[in-house]
């Protein structure tokens, strides 16, 4: 898999339901900027050219909850940098960081993701 994005590449997520971790959900049930924010850089898989099942299979692995998408370039949109990181666990594995120089991302940022993000399925 290439380094390099495509513009319309999707990036998926794993999120906890309401139930377990309410501060990522509004009371509408759409997603709170909270699901973006991590200190430590915020994990993703990109889907790099392979077939959506693959990736979303291979994250239920580890994962559960619900599984939320954006695409790489609503990361381009509000200024967020994208790096593709794979690791033991997954080689689909990225980060959305704020900056090349900060991880975490700004509250701005995050409220645009969390706009522009879908829900694609639960676990």
């Amino acid at each position: 898999m290439t380094e390099q994005f495509d513009k319309f590449e999707r990036l998926y997520r794993a999120v906890y339901p309401p139930n377990i971790m309410p501060m990522f959900w509004e009371e509408n049930g759409e997603l709170s900027s909270a699901v973006f924010k991590d200190k430590n850089s915020l994990s993703v898989d990109r889907i790099g050219g392979c077939d959506e099942n693959a990736v979303v299979d291979n994250m239920r692995l580890y994962f559960w909850g619900y599984i939320i998408t954006v695409f790489f370039n609503d990361c381009i949109a509000c200024n967020a940098v994208v790096k593709y990181l794979p690791t033991q666990r997954s080689n689909y594995h990225s980060e959305i960081n704020g900056s090349n120089r900060v991880k975490l991302l700004s509250q701005s940022q995050c409220k645009h993701l969390a706009r522009v993000a879908n829900i694609i399925g639960q676990h």
